[in-house]
C-alpha cells in the first residue's frame, strides 16, 4: 500500500512529509509497532469523521508513525518516559522539514499525552485524534462505534496476530529498564504485572515522606 491509498474512506497523506516518516518507523521499529501505528492513524481518522473533527491528516499521521518510536531500544536508557522520547523524535524530524511550530507543537504533545487519558479529548483535534485511535486499537474502547466493514477493512491490511499479548511485551521491554518513569500512568501497570519486584511509586507516601516538616 502506498502513501496515496484510501481505506474505509481515509486516504494517507500524499505527502513528501508523509512518505519520509513511514520510511523511517517502518526500518526502525518492529513489524508490530508500525502496523500498530498505521492502524491508530486509519481508526484516529474514523473517529474524528463519526465526531465531526475537523483535523490535518499529515499532522494525524505523524503523530500516529512517531507514537510508540520511544520504546525501541535506543531510547531503553534515556531515562525518560517513552512518549517524551517519542515525541522529541517526531519534532527533531519535523524541525529538520521547517514545518510551522504550531504543527510541530501539536504533534508534540498529541504524543505525550497519549497514554493520559482524560485530558487528550478536550484539546486540538489531532491530539484528541491520536489519543482515541491509541484506545481503540489497544484497549477497545468505542470499539462500536466504527463501523464493522471499516475495521474489518483496517485489520485486512494492518493485521494484528497475537496483539494484545505482543503489544504488552513490546511496553514491557520498552521501560523495563526505567521503571521510574511509570509513576502516575498506566505503564505501571504493566510493570507491576510483567516485571518482578517492581514496586509502583505512592503519590502519598511521596508527599508524606518528603522533607518539608509539615
Amino acid at each position: 500500500m502506498d502513501n496515496s491509498s484510501v481505506l474505509a474512506g481515509v486516504r494517507v497523506p500524499d505527502t513528501k512529509l508523509a512518505r519520509e516518516a513511514t520510511e523511517l518507523v517502518r526500518d526502525s521499529t518492529s513489524e508490530l509497532i508500525y502496523h500498530h501505528s498505521r492502524r491508530v492513524y486509519f481508526f484516529g481518522s474514523l473517529q474524528g469523521r463519526n465526531r465531526d473533527l475537523s483535523h490535518d491528516p499529515e499532522l494525524l499521521y505523524i503523530a500516529a508513525m512517531f507514537h510508540d518510536l520511544g520504546l525501541s531500544e535506543p531510547f531503553h536508557e534515556s531515562g525518560r518516559r517513552f512518549e517524551v522520547d517519542s515525541a522529541d523524535e517526531a519534532r527533531r524530524f519535523l524541525q529538520g522539514h521547517r514545518l510551522p511550530e504550531d504543527g510541530i507543537r501539536r504533534v508534540w504533545t498529541a504524543i505525550a499525552l497519549h497514554t493520559t487519558p482524560g485530558i487528550p479529548e478536550f484539546m486540538e483535534p489531532e491530539v484528541a485524534l491520536l489519543t482515541a485511535g491509541v484506545e481503540y486499537d489497544v484497549l477497545g474502547i468505542g470499539y462500536d462505534d466504527l463501523d464493522e466493514t471499516d475495521r474489518a477493512a483496517v485489520i485486512a491490511l494492518h493485521p494484528r496476530p497475537g496483539f494484545k499479548g505482543r503489544i504488552l511485551e513490546a511496553f514491557t521491554d520498552g521501560i523495563r529498564s526505567k521503571p521510574q518513569t511509570t509513576f502516575g500512568n498506566v505503564k505501571a501497570d504493566v510493570l507491576a504485572h510483567y516485571v518482578p519486584g517492581f514496586r509502583r511509586g505512592d503519590f502519598v507516601r511521596t508527599i508524606l515522606d518528603s522533607p518539608w516538616a509539615d
